[in-house]
């Protein structure tokens, strides 16, 4: 398999998603195209030749020459604190992608009509929204479900538009458990999404493709919890990431 280059891209806009996290527009000339679910390696170098990289998910499907990544701080983190509030538009940072193969979405063909399951838990929803944006450009009607896993209602990513899609978008259905506090208009309250609740809110289908991304115990947790539920294994593709890193 060949190997992957670094390419220079340059920060073309940036856009607050949270008081903790940014979506950043990278262009990148010579891009090769990418699927939903794939993800970036971006490399910082300081001037005395220290560098360090990190791995991000890719928030939109493929536009061309540019990469959308939404970016949430860490802290005491090296690279997530300077992209999400150094970098400057017209600056450059190296990348290098796209990577991955498994947790890739792919438009169903013209009139197929599987349904899908996104299970996201915290920044991990930023893999399924560029799913959820795919399905929107490419058209697709396909029953598109999302499960999202936040701590609080500041920390919801892409709130407006997940509020929008789901209202307009046929066939899309989207559902945000709070983990640590909730709108006081939200009957569920706060709380960890329970077996039941995925139970009720994504039952065994004939079809359904499933995708969980999240911190690792989240993902275990959901997989398992799906698998009980009559999900079949392979059915289910997951994407995790540990606690450290930034």
């Amino acid at each position: 398999m060949a190997t992957v280059a670094w390419q220079v891209a340059h920060l073309v806009s940036r856009r607050d998603e949270t008081p903790e996290a940014v979506t950043l527009t990278l262009g990148v000339p010579g891009w090769p195209g990418h699927l939903p679910g794939q993800h970036v390696d971006v490399r910082l170098t300081a001037e005395d030749g220290y560098s360090t990289q990190r791995s991000y998910s890719i928030a939109a499907p493929d536009h061309g020459a540019q990469l959308e990544l939404t970016v949430q701080v860490v802290a005491d983190g090296e690279v997530s604190p300077f992209l999400a509030r150094d970098l400057a538009v017209g600056d450059p940072v190296e990348v290098r992608g796209p990577v991955g193969g498994w947790f890739v979405w792919h438009p169903p063909p013209d009139g197929a009509d599987d349904p899908v399951l996104l299970v996201g838990g915290g920044s991990g929803v930023v893999p399924l929204m560029a799913m959820v944006r795919g399905r929107h450009e490419s058209g697709g009607r396909a029953p598109m479900n999302l499960v999202y896993s936040v701590r609080t209602p500041e920390d919801v990513l892409y709130r407006d538009e997940l509020e929008r899609r789901a209202r307009l978008d046929d066939g899309l259905t989207v559902t945000i458990a709070y983990t640590r506090s909730a709108p006081e208009s939200d009957a569920r309250g706060a709380r960890r999404i329970t077996a039941g609740e995925l139970g009720s809110w994504a039952p065994a289908r004939p079809g359904l493709r499933t995708y969980v991304c999240g911190p690792t115990g989240f993902v275990d947790a959901v997989a398992d919890a799906l698998v009980d539920l009559g999900h079949g294994e392979h059915t289910i593709r997951t994407e995790r990431f540990g606690p450290s890193g930034g």
